[in-house]
């Protein structure tokens, strides 16, 4: 038990909060953390009002992000952030030297085989998980980073206008950036602990002042022009957005500290639990301790998301109210996540700009068999460990159930106020228990204890999910080309509407992803 105790307050960064981390009982790698996502905070306030690009150059505003970046690594993670750091540089080369033609198959191969080396890694040095933060987080995001500039320089320089989807001709890159701008790009202060990851676009209008006039324009194209429009309007304030998604941080930080931390996940696993406990009772806690775990990740989103506003960052356009949205690089929906309805929903509003990632790099880009070029994909990038396989496989069988359940029976219920609630409510709570079943073993991680949970659940969602999909199947033959909005993803009927319209908070984190693949 003493070494246990130990490792909690163990970190392979800097050490000066110790004692901190031993008054609050917290492990000293996320107080580390949690420092630096104050900090930034705290600068990003500070950038936003007296780096602004009326007072600083681009070159000054990119060199104190990544001076503020590459602290931020060091201090969290000692020397481990050379990964992260040699990871960006070699990308850079590639940028710099490869053929343009293949840039983006050369950056892919080298960010994602770097990545799954450090996480082949990372299973031994911290032993299943040890440090709930470590340099491997970061390099995820750096790789969505690099092979994201790389497809879209690729665009830019390589292909016709026309052989690119509306999305990708406005993100695409026709000249290679700057080492400091690079460099700004993948390991600013804004997002390099946590995300997300952003167009390099976005990123550079957002340094050099143009991010904010840009999305106005791009929201009323045609209602107003240059002097006698929103250029003489002074840039509006992301303080109530802050201020927001801060409260929503403050209740997820009490709600891990009153309810999280006495429902945890192990104990699903707990010998004497299994063996004792009636199965509703094992079912009922496991709903509990899934649902309990969520905020963790609620909280680390949300804040990541508010530090990038503070700075000015993440500017979507006006909603429909004419309010300005500060959603643009929003990662979560938390509303549409607790009230889903439907599988799809729940992965579509999870981890959202991970989804838009693997829609831009392989989805919309796999000549053949880009759903499970995908899940592929989002497979490697987690990592290595066999939970993780587990959920990503266990995803499959019932996505697919769910969408045949829905075409099967979800018509029989439209038009009818009170059995259309009793339908909502019972695929709500199917979902949920469908979730908490599905993403166990991503958090438990190895193989026996996820061995351990699926037969004390007697596999039933297995199998009950495997029989729906292939009776209702047979039921259900496919009946006309037309049906394509049910096919294995959302990645398609996604791809016109991520650009069509940045007026809506609620359209970027609602559409232009989605991951099906992606059981997390």
């Amino acid at each position: 038990m003493g070494e246990q105790a130990d490792a909690a307050f163990k970190t392979t960064g800097s050490k000066w909060l110790l004692p901190v981390s031993e008054y609050l009982g917290f492990p000293l790698d996320q107080v580390n953390f949690l420092a630096c996502q104050l900090f930034a905070l705290a600068a990003a306030f500070w950038f936003r009002l007296y780096l602004c690009p009326k007072h600083a150059s681009p070159l000054v505003r990119h060199a104190v992000a990544t001076l503020f970046g590459v602290s931020f690594l060091i201090f969290c993670f000692g020397w481990y952030a050379a990964h992260i750091v040699a990871a960006v540089f070699a990308s850079y080369l590639i940028i710099t030297k490869a053929d343009i033609n293949n840039v983006h198959r050369y950056s892919m191969v080298m960010a994602m085989g770097y990545l799954t080396l450090c996480q082949v890694g990372r299973v031994f040095i911290f032993k299943y998980g040890i440090l709930s933060t470590d340099f491997s987080g970061p390099l995820m995001i750096v790789t969505q980073k690099i092979t994201t500039l790389a497809f879209q320089l690729h665009d830019g320089m390589c292909k016709k206008p026309e052989q690119l989807s509306p999305e990708q001709r406005e993100m695409a890159l026709r000249q290679r950036p700057t080492l400091i701008e690079y460099l700004s790009y993948n390991l600013n202060f804004l997002s390099i602990l946590v995300g997300p990851c952003s167009n390099y676009r976005d990123y550079v209008d957002f340094i050099e002042g143009r991010h904010i006039r840009r999305r106005l324009r791009l929201a009323h194209s045609g209602a107003c022009n240059g002097q006698n429009g929103y250029d003489m309007l002074p840039d509006p304030s992301p303080l109530h957005a802050v201020c927001g998604k801060l409260l929503v941080c403050c209740g997820c930080m009490l709600f891990f500290l009153i309810v999280t931390r006495s429902l945890p996940i192990t104990h699903n696993v707990d010998p004497d639990f299994v063996s004792h406990a009636p199965f509703l009772t094992r079912l009922a806690y496991a709903f509990f301790s899934i649902q309990a775990a969520r905020p963790k990740f609620y909280f680390a989103w949300t804040l990541a998301d508010a530090v990038n506003n503070a700075a000015g960052y993440g500017f979507m356009g006006l909603d429909e109210n004419g309010q300005p949205s500060w959603d643009l690089i929003c990662n979560l929906n938390i509303w549409r996540i607790e009230t889903a309805t439907s599988f799809k929903t729940f992965i579509d509003n999870w981890n959202i700009r991970t989804g838009i990632w693997l829609k831009t790099v392989c989805y919309d880009r796999a000549p053949r068999h880009s759903l499970a070029l995908t899940f592929v994909l989002s497979a490697l990038w987690h990592g290595v460990y066999p939970g993780y396989y587990f959920t990503f496989i266990t995803a499959i069988p019932i996505t697919m159930a769910a969408r045949a359940i829905r075409k099967s029976v979800r018509h029989y219920f439209l038009g009818y106020g009170g059995v259309k609630l009793g339908y909502d409510v019972l695929t709500w709570a199917s979902t949920q228990l469908a979730i908490c079943y599905t993403v166990m073993p991503f958090l438990l991680l190895a193989v026996e204890p996820t061995m351990i949970y699926y037969r004390s659940m007697y596999f039933h969602v297995h199998i009950i999910s495997i029989l729906a999909a292939f009776v209702l199947r047979q039921r259900h033959k496919p009946r006309e080309p037309s049906a394509t909005s049910d096919t294995p993803s959302s990645f398609s009927s996604s791809s016109s509407s991520s650009s069509s319209s940045p007026r809506l908070a609620s359209l970027q984190c609602e559409a232009a992803h989605c991951n099906n693949s992606k059981g997390e």
